[in-house]
């Protein structure tokens, strides 16, 4: 399974990705909005698993631009858990939030 991460914060990227290979998952990071477009756009993700926090393009606006041209499964990771923030992200086309 090959597994795009969004996120802007290298500490918590690396985590993430470490957490993932270490269960066997192929891993990319990107580290804003515009690289996981191109990202995205670019390589067959079986996963997209983005921040909602990032500086210029957050994560709705990354989840909508993903979802103009792929319906890969894209989950949302954030500390925001309001509940508008989570129907936001579900109505702009995230599989979970």
């Amino acid at each position: 399974m090959h597994i795009l991460v969004v996120e802007d914060e290298q500490k918590v990227a690396s985590f993430i990705q470490r957490g993932l290979e270490g269960e066997g998952f192929n891993v990319d990071v990107a580290n804003d909005g515009e690289s996981g477009v191109e990202l995205g756009s670019k390589n067959n993700y079986d996963l997209i698993l983005m921040d909602c926090h990032m500086p210029e393009m957050d994560g709705f606006a990354l989840c909508r631009k993903i979802r103009s041209f792929s319906p890969i499964p894209i989950i949302m990771l954030t500390a925001r858990g309001e509940v508008t923030d989570r129907i936001v992200g579900l109505e702009l086309g995230a599989d979970d939030y």
